[in-house]
């Protein structure tokens, strides 16, 4: 009896089991049987293409160095990965390893289900977009020409590339009159929009991100964070970013890959690292961060309930109620502002800073989460 998969296994036997059960309760399992076999399947292909990226078993090794050790992770369509940890952690080797910059060991690495050495190497890399902390700009080329590079290999015809990278600038927030210019002549945060701006053209299902926001200064790297975050071209990405930043893997990431010495420490969303830590490693390694990264792993809609309103103040700047504590609390620094109103769908309330605070010290007290 030839047997593809676990799950025909799995079925087979509950088949047996049925036939058996039949006769003793009189019933006929058999359109019972094949509903949940279809059901079961559906789900099963549903999850199947759920999965973007698929790393199983890969290594890789310099010399006596293994900088990357036997990992496996998935990534789901839309999500986004960070790989956080010190330098030498093996974070960007991993990285690099999925366009094939650097070629495992061992394992295998799947995009769309497909392994990725099946591909030539120059078709791989073209359908996945890739920016860095340098930004990787030819300096010798316009921006437009830069932002280009990759269209002109797909032979895109010149009033595709033209619309493509009109659009893109205006989502970027640079200024039209900028396409132009060389790169020497943009300032830090403008190079690094280009670069993303290139990275995106070709509209790749997949973004690499390798330090993308490192080389900035502090100001403006939180200002394109929070543009990247709000940017509707960015949320239709499987995105993988390296950093060694917690505070920009906390702000960006819907899970975090922490690494060590070329394994994977612990993967899990903000929230299981820093409330649900599984060694010692990643408490330590959070430690220093930790009432920050607290609010920042709090929405106002875990609060809402905790909340009052308080109708005698008229006017307070609007925040969504999918905001994190943390930027709610900046945005009241910010604007000088004595208190905030949460917008939940029809519902408004506005709260003062002390409100926010009392509530969130009720809401780490309480006994379920």
């Amino acid at each position: 009896m030839k047997i593809d998969s676990i799950y025909e296994l799995r079925f087979r036997l509950e088949e047996r089991y049925l036939r058996c059960l039949g006769p003793f309760t009189g019933y006929d399992f058999t359109n019972l049987y094949w509903s949940l076999r279809n059901e079961t399947l559906t789900l099963d292909l549903a999850y199947q293409q759920e999965i973007m990226i698929s790393v199983q078993q890969v290594s890789k090794q310099y010399g006596q160095l293994r900088a990357v050790d036997n990992i496996s992770f998935e990534v789901k369509e839309h999500e986004v990965l960070v790989l956080l940890g010190t330098s030498g952690c093996g974070k960007t080797t991993t990285l690099k390893m999925l366009n094939r910059l650097i070629e495992p060991d061992s394992g295998t690495i799947l995009i769309d289900s497909q392994p990725i050495e099946n591909r030539p190497v120059e078709e791989l890399r073209r359908s996945i977009g890739y920016a860095m902390q340098n930004t990787g700009l030819f300096p010798h080329y316009t921006v437009a020409q830069n932002i280009a590079v990759v269209p002109r290999l797909l032979k895109w015809d010149r009033s595709k590339i033209t619309e493509r990278t009109k659009e893109l600038i205006s989502k970027l927030h640079l200024p039209s009159d900028c396409l132009e210019q060389y790169p020497n002549q943009l300032s830090g945060g403008q190079q690094q929009r280009v670069g993303l701006a290139r990275a995106l053209i070709a509209n790749p299902p997949v973004l690499l991100m390798d330090e993308p926001f490192g080389a900035l200064d502090t100001v403006t790297r939180t200002k394109i964070q929070q543009e990247f975050k709000a940017l509707d071209e960015l949320k239709q990405k499987t995105i993988i970013m390296v950093t060694h930043d917690v505070q920009e893997a906390f702000d960006l990431a819907d899970r975090i890959c922490l690494m060590d010495k070329g394994r994977i420490v612990q993967i899990g969303t903000p929230r299981d690292l820093l409330h649900r830590p599984t060694t010692a490693f990643v408490t330590e390694f959070l430690n220093a961060h930790r009432l920050q990264l607290e609010f920042k792993s709090i929405t106002l809609d875990q609060l809402w309930p905790l909340l009052t309103d308080i109708s005698t103040i008229t006017e307070a700047p609007t925040v969504p109620v999918g905001l994190n504590l943390w930027r709610s609390m900046e945005k009241m620094r910010a604007l000088a502002a004595p208190a905030l109103t949460i917008v939940k769908k029809d519902e408004k309330k506005t709260v003062t800073f002390e409100q926010l605070t009392s509530a969130f010290n009720q809401y780490q007290n309480s006994p379920v989460q």
